[in-house]
């Protein structure tokens, strides 16, 4: 059929053409981001969950509703071994100065910007083409700890944001990455922002283990978040996320076909979009079948295993793929820490160092004491297929 007519979209946080199964998600945070948007209090939202299941195309979809109802958005991915103020600063520098639009607001953004200036100058940032360098003697406000000096730039960007009539909402995809420092600030911030009542809300997104390491941070991180599961799609959101899009183009599936994409893909939004791409792409005409669909097979998994897989599997250490290709000989997981070195003939203790730094890079988590997962899912059929085990 008509590739250029092809309604599937895989991508990194590219948004399907049908989002399906994340309503109730959705409605709730654009419930929390209308209350803040009538100077009423709410709450925000850790989003966690596996790769491929669509948490940063939920992050961006937040994003379109509070712009839509008027809110001032900053949206920053977290790298790994960045720190948080430097990725911070430059898009807080925007959000103010989309905040000195309103004539009410201009003398505190005026303040909310002197305070990024000083912010910047104590831990030696800059933002676009202004360099915020200041004499020492001049610092007198900040004292170079983070989560002391984030939570007074956050009560400056709040009283300046409910001056304009404007929240600023925070969208932080990756926030795993955070080191416990940054991460504690980062809840530091927005718990004393929500006692003064600062139209500031936070959506973050994750893996699993986002939520411990929040509590690890925070003890009473667990009560200032919601922490919602987004995992991978209902047998009927998953057809659905497959059939609508080619039902408005004219083309249907038979139900053979259906159930071979959705039995190959575990329902995850990610795969799905990559299996109907190749579905599409091969079939000649309409209903795409059972064949096409096997086809179809063949050609997403050589797409996942030459970049998604591949890319993910370059990272790591020859010992760190030792540690997961065990992982792999055992199944899908989760297993626990015991039978893995037992696969490896070596003692816990002496392979924990490296299952620690997986979790670090965010190829495995604990889903509970003692136990190791995969982050990626299908990743062990991957690992059996690219890594002869011996």
């Amino acid at each position: 059929m008509d590739p250029i007519r092809n309604p599937y979209s895989p991508g990194a946080g590219t948004k399907p053409p049908e989002l399906a199964g994340r309503d109730q998600i959705l409605k709730e945070c654009e419930i929390a981001i209308k209350r803040v948007c009538a100077s009423r209090s709410a709450k925000g939202k850790l989003m966690l969950g596996l790769r491929g299941v669509g948490k940063t195309v939920l992050l961006n979809t937040i994003e379109s509703i509070s712009e839509e109802n008027g809110a001032i958005t900053v949206a920053i991915e977290v790298y790994e071994d960045r720190d948080l103020a430097s990725q911070l600063v430059p898009h807080l520098r925007s959000a103010l100065y989309k905040l000195s639009r309103w004539e009410t607001a201009k003398e505190q953004v005026k303040s909310a910007f002197h305070a990024l200036a000083e912010f910047s100058s104590i831990f030696k940032l800059s933002a676009g083409e202004i360099s915020f360098g200041m004499d020492l003697e001049t610092i007198r406000r900040y004292s170079g700890d983070i989560e002391i000096d984030l939570p007074d730039l956050f009560n400056e960007i709040g009283r300046a944001a409910e001056t304009a009539g404007r929240p600023v909402i925070l969208l932080i995809d990756e926030v795993q990455y955070l080191s416990q420092k940054d991460l504690g600030a980062l809840i530091v911030s927005m718990h004393k922002s929500n006692q003064k009542g600062h139209p500031i809300l936070l959506f973050g997104a994750g893996l699993p283990q986002l939520a411990g390491l929040a509590g690890e941070a925070k003890s009473y991180a667990e009560r200032l978040f919601d922490y919602p599961e987004i995992g991978p799609l209902s047998d009927r959101d998953a057809r659905l996320a497959i059939t609508q899009p080619a039902k408005e183009e004219g083309v249907r599936f038979t139900n053979d076909a259906l159930d071979t994409i959705v039995g190959e893909t575990h329902g995850y939004p990610y795969f799905l979009q990559e299996w109907g791409k190749h579905a599409w792409d091969v079939a000649t005409k309409s209903p795409i079948s059972l064949n096409d669909a096997r086809d179809a097979t063949e050609y997403a998994i050589r797409q996942l295993d030459a970049g998604f897989f591949k890319v993910r599997l370059g990272r790591l250490t020859p010992k760190e793929k030792e540690y997961i290709r065990a992982m792999a000989e055992l199944g899908a997981g989760p297993h626990r820490s015991r039978d893995i070195s037992d696969l490896l003939g070596v003692k816990v203790n002496s392979v924990a160092p490296f299952r620690s730094s997986l979790i670090r890079k965010g190829m495995v988590y604990s889903p509970s004491h003692g136990d190791t997962a995969f982050t990626v899912p299908l990743f062990d059929e991957y690992l059996r297929r690219a890594i002869p085990y011996e």
